[in-house]
């Protein structure tokens, strides 16, 4: 595996707490089947027969502003549940904190993930949250319906959308701002009827973001071929045939 690729460890990370989140929630509500040893089986999503039609969707929730002490304030429906972790990568670490809530069978969920500056500024952005998208689409075996480029305050993001057989439709979006990710989550049962995600989606509001990484990533179009792998530029490195004179030897009488 590439080292790089362990920035998908921070959507992977997310998707753990959300089914967890889940898992919780169904738990606490008592949903569920029963099974012959008399333990809880936990689904992820409730399946409803979609009878007459697709369903309307549900009457959206009030979203209160949140204060994370992260930085940040995020529309929530009730008061979230919180998790944190420690990623290990190369020398150090990535830290991970994920705040998500449930109102009327649906889960709202924002995620950060802080990488060493000098990793985000080596990956072209489009990259970064390119990897974020696989990295959750392949943690739920989903398939990408749509996407858009966004931005948040000026910072690069991306909206999109994943159907997944086994977690249910989601909405999501990611913002990266400095060397954070954002992952923006909204996941629900299709059957059930698509909840009005943009309230939760587009409530999230930065506190004091540092400015933007430049990325260190040389653009192959703007720089001559002669500079990418020596430095030097090729029709400098030597001095031109053109102008270059021999010394001539003089005759012998």
């Amino acid at each position: 595996m590439r080292p790089l690729s362990r920035l998908l460890l921070a959507s992977l990370t997310t998707l753990a707490l959300i089914a967890g989140a889940c898992a919780t929630q169904q738990k606490t509500d008592g949903s569920g089947t029963s099974g012959g040893d008399g333990r809880q089986a936990v689904s992820t999503i409730e399946d409803v027969p979609n009878e007459g039609g697709p369903a309307a969707a549900p009457a959206g929730p009030e979203f209160k502003p949140y204060d994370a002490p992260e930085g940040f304030v995020i529309g929530m429906p009730a008061e979230p549940q919180i998790a944190r972790k420690q990623i290990p990568l190369g020398a150090g670490t990535v830290a991970t904190a994920s705040y998500s809530a449930r109102a009327n069978e649906v889960l709202y969920s924002v995620s950060i993930a802080d990488y060493p500056e000098k990793l985000v500024a080596s990956r072209p952005p489009e990259a970064l949250l390119n990897e974020g998208r696989d990295g959750l689409a392949k943690e739920v075996q989903g398939t990408l319906k749509d996407e858009q480029d966004i931005t948040l305050d000026g910072y690069p993001g991306k909206s999109y959308t994943v159907s997944s057989p086994v977690a249910g439709e989601i909405k999501a979006r990611n913002f990266l701002v400095g060397p954070r990710l954002y992952t923006l989550l909204v996941l629900f049962n299709p059957n059930s009827g698509a909840p009005v995600a943009d309230a939760f989606l587009t409530s999230l509001k930065l506190v004091n973001p540092p400015p933007a990484l430049t990325s260190t990533v040389p653009d192959a179009g703007t720089l001559d071929a002669g500079t990418l792998e020596t430095g030097v530029d090729a029709g400098t490195a030597t001095p031109d045939a053109g102008t270059t004179t021999t010394p001539r030897r003089r005759k012998t009488k």
